[in-house]
């Protein structure tokens, strides 16, 4: 393969160290120069893209892409028909000077599915967005989808949940004296470690698939639960509950809650052959922190 990731950051890396000893070319995305030599250590040829500015180097490169990846979400500040930066700035690149593109992969969000109460959702139910962010995802998940029938090439819509991994978790949480516990009654949250998101990506870009697919655990669950169980493993004392309608939060965090819903991942064990290594948080957290791996 030879891959172009737009957006070469958390969840882009660790897909690259899964496949980087098979010999594929990867180039990637960053906004910040100070992130590009990480990027080669990751085995990334680097480029720079602010999200609204061509640079030229990345035309010159795409020419010989067979594999493109989307990480990049759109603005926060941008509600329309054009929200994907992406396809704003090289869609006519993308078109038209791409002739070796095999395949293209999406990175959404499980958000693009609103609220649905706490019941279970599938790949089958129809996207209802509420918040601004997640009817953005929306927008661009449909302009990738146009773009992939345009050009007849498969595209793969992966949409993640909240995502967690390596310095990224609830015991760096904990370590940073930020946990909390908030409580929401009947609220769900589903989560994803780093590493399966990996395995999903590499899977469906080796066969070169055209779906949607829910990647995420197993076990959807109260997110105080997960507070409280990180604890446990530290033993350490768990913060007092805080109740969800009083507490003094931002609003984008209490937006996060507005969109209540488990997702099931049954599609992509079932097509796609994921077989998560952290299925459900408690296993995750234990692996976790047994391995010292956070």
């Amino acid at each position: 393969m030879n891959i172009f990731i737009f957006g070469a950051g958390y969840s882009s890396q660790a897909f690259v160290d899964r496949i980087g000893s098979q010999g594929h070319e990867i180039a990637g995305t960053t906004r910040d120069a100070d992130k590009l030599l990480e990027l080669g250590e990751h085995g990334i040829e680097a480029f720079l893209f602010d999200g609204e500015n061509a640079n030229p180097d990345i035309e010159s490169r795409l020419q010989d892409a067979t594999h493109l990846l989307i990480s990049i979400a759109p603005p926060r500040d941008t509600i329309g028909n054009d929200v994907d930066p992406v396809i704003n700035i090289y869609g006519d690149v993308i078109r038209a000077s791409m002739p070796k593109l095999e395949w293209i992969g999406y990175l959404s969000t499980v958000g693009v599915y609103g609220n649905h109460d706490g019941e279970w959702v599938s790949e089958k139910t129809p996207t209802a967005p509420v918040s601004a962010r997640s009817i953005q995802r929306d927008i661009a998940e449909k302009s990738w989808m146009a773009l992939s029938v345009k050009m007849n090439v498969p595209l793969s819509i992966f949409r993640l949940a909240g995502i967690y991994g390596n310095g990224r978790n609830a015991f760096r949480t904990i370590e940073a004296g930020r946990s909390r516990r908030l409580v929401k009654k009947g609220q769900y949250f589903n989560r994803i470690h780093v590493t399966d998101i990996a395995q999903a990506i590499d899977l469906a870009a080796k066969a070169k698939l055209n779906e949607v697919f829910n990647i995420t655990d197993n076990e959807p669950a109260p997110p105080q639960d997960v507070v409280t169980f990180a604890h446990e493993l530290m033993g350490k004392t768990p913060p007092e509950e805080l109740d969800f309608d009083t507490a003094d939060i931002t609003p984008m965090a209490r937006s996060f809650y507005g969109e209540n819903k488990r997702v099931s991942n049954a599609k992509s064990k079932e097509l796609l052959g994921v077989q998560y290594a952290y299925p459900d948080y408690k296993t995750a957290l234990k692996i976790m922190w047994d391995e010292q791996d956070w």
